[in-house]
């Protein structure tokens, strides 16, 4: 057997992730070693209770609840926690401690990125971060590295793998998404609280470092306009499904080209994907995230979004491109956001819509309500009418699903208010984007 320079890892985090990584770390040491050039010694890990049950057994001498103590002296810092702190307090003392950091922890790089990054650019270390966007599938490098000679225009990610999920077998099975997502909750892919999932907290957390490394910037995470998909129902869905659509929760990040130079829009939100766009085959609570490049042209990149022996697989990638570093010496690569290109709000971006509204049926509502589009700078590509009241003419309710040409959110937006407020319209059903195009 080789004898390999050893290297102190430390984990911190014994979760579904941390403790399918221990468990890999010792069971593949010998595998990891001859990758890495080096001795991978997982010294201790850093826990809340000792005596919590796990998925994988670990040896009890290696946990300790003294996370500080632990980073003095390791090579590389694995850090599992989540959440902002401590995970926050504890990487800097590993960074200001010599070690390089790999971390999965996608609310702390989108809350306080700028700040771990510039601790580690201070002393020459390194952040790897494979698995904070999209769980095993492997795009930071490609964005980081692949593709840092291109240009890319825009990404479209499924990010969220139980939204993805639930509006999956809405779509297959024609559910109300109340019944799904009780489903996904029994199956363990939502949540007993999912306000992260549904409400697209999540996947804006990831929209922000996806878009921070495909256009060099540093991207706020309240600079990430966001929706959920709670407003999505059976009707919804079905009228999606009519008109050639699937609703999919997408983190948009796009490059703009206006008068005053480029900016960047990062945003999330249920958009409409025509069935025949790759993205649209992603079924159950798998992620994917389809690139496009100015010379590369169009990637995809798909798999499993979550799950703690698959994120596990991209955590020990990380850890052994930290190894290998650590062998060849040198400082690490610090992240590339000098770009420092404006991030602009919702309102300045232009695509199509889906606008359902109910109305008045009666003689004289559709010309009021294309009237009020026409005014707002809104122009009608398609309109289909179904008759959801009974009675004679004018004592029941119509309903009225209008497609649009491409239209500035803000023209959009200001339009449905004024259409909610006009008194032939009861209710705006939904505004859906049309994404893909």
């Amino acid at each position: 057997m080789t004898d390999y320079r050893r290297l102190r890892v430390a984990l911190l985090g014994a979760g579904s992730v941390g403790s399918q990584v221990a468990g890999l770390l010792r069971q593949h040491a010998d595998e990891l070693a001859d990758r890495a050039g080096a001795r991978l010694e997982l010294v201790g890990i850093a826990v809340r209770d000792v005596d919590a049950p796990r998925d994988v057994e670990l040896p009890r001498e290696l946990l300790t609840t003294d996370a500080e103590t632990l980073i003095v002296g390791a090579d590389i810092v694995i850090e599992l926690m989540g959440g902002i702190e401590p995970a926050r307090t504890h990487l800097l003392h590993a960074i200001n401690s010599g070690a390089d950091i790999v971390t999965a922890n996608k609310a702390l790089l989108a809350s306080h990125g700028p700040e771990i990054f510039d601790a580690a650019d201070q002393v020459g270390a390194e952040v790897y971060y494979e698995a904070a966007a999209a769980g095993a599938i492997p795009i930071i490098r490609p964005l980081r590295d692949s593709l840092a000679g291109d240009r890319v225009q825009r990404i479209m990610g499924i990010v969220n793998g139980t939204t993805n999920y639930i509006l999956d077998h809405m779509d297959t099975e024609g559910a109300e998404f109340s019944d799904v997502l009780a489903d996904a909750q029994r199956l363990g892919y939502a949540e007993a609280d999912p306000t992260a999932d549904v409400e697209g907290y999540d996947a804006a957390q990831k929209a922000a470092i996806l878009a921070s490394l495909a256009f060099h910037t540093a991207v706020p995470l309240d600079a990430v306009h966001r929706e959920g998909i709670t407003s999505i129902d059976k009707s919804t869905m079905d009228a999606a499904r009519h008109a050639g659509y699937v609703i999919k929760l997408l983190a948009v990040c796009e490059r703009l080209t206006g008068p005053e130079g480029e900016s960047i829009s990062v945003r999330v939100y249920p958009a409409l994907i025509d069935r025949a766009h790759p993205l649209a085959s992603v079924h159950g609570a798998n992620n994917a995230v389809f690139v496009q490049a100015e010379a590369a042209g169009n990637l995809m990149f798909y798999g499993a979004g979550a799950g703690g022996v698959q994120t596990a697989s991209a955590v020990l990638g990380d850890v052994v491109s930290a190894a290998r570093r650590h062998i060849a010496g040198g400082v690490g690569v610090g992240e590339s956001t000098l770009a420092n290109l404006p991030v602009v709000p919702v309102g300045r971006v232009t695509t199509r819509y889906h606008i359902t509204l109910e109305v008045d049926d009666r003689p004289g509502v559709l010309a009021t309500v294309a009237g009020i589009l026409s005014e707002g700078r809104v122009s009608i590509a398609t309109v289909e009418q179904t008759v959801i009241g009974d009675g004679e003419a004018g004592s029941g309710v119509a309903r009225l699903v209008i497609g649009t040409h491409k239209a500035l959110e803000q023209d959009l937006s200001e339009t449905v208010d004024r259409l909610a407020a006009s008194g032939v319209v009861e209710r705006v059903v939904s505004v859906l984007r049309v994404e893909g195009d």
